[in-house]
């Protein structure tokens, strides 16, 4: 599966409270076979950093990515562009796919809200 590193900023998000839900949808994450190669903000995919894909959202937008299934939630940051399949909301990367139990099950279904604060880039469990 592919996805794309992505992260948000609230100053980059006007208008959208933090940790008010933005979309509930799929997610998938990046395969280990993209890990160095460019993503549409310009850094290297990194499998081990906390970031995303994502259609729209601004480049350094940090999301809050809530797992339906587990209710694990990570903070990552957009820096992709992304998925590119129809079919799902968000690509995450390895490190954050795991921490929410999604690398397991390859796909599931998630919820994305702006993150709280900046600062808090770290795995919860909610």
């Amino acid at each position: 599966m592919l996805l794309s590193p992505c992260a948000i900023s609230h100053a980059n998000a006007p208008g959208l409270a933090p940790e008010a839900a933005i979309a509930t949808g799929e997610a998938s994450y990046y395969a280990d076979r993209f890990a160095g190669k460019r993503t549409a903000s310009g850094e290297a995919y990194d499998p081990s950093d906390f970031t995303a894909a994502h259609r729209s959202l601004p480049f350094g937008t940090r999301v809050r990515v809530t797992d339906v299934a587990s209710g694990r939630s990570v903070v990552v940051r957009i820096n992709d562009r992304g998925p590119w399949g129809r079919d799902r909301l968000i690509d995450v990367s390895r490190a954050a796919a795991n921490e929410i139990g999604l690398a397991r099950r390859g796909r599931g279904t998630v919820s994305i809200a702006l993150a709280q604060d900046d600062t808090d880039t770290e795995a919860a469990q909610d």
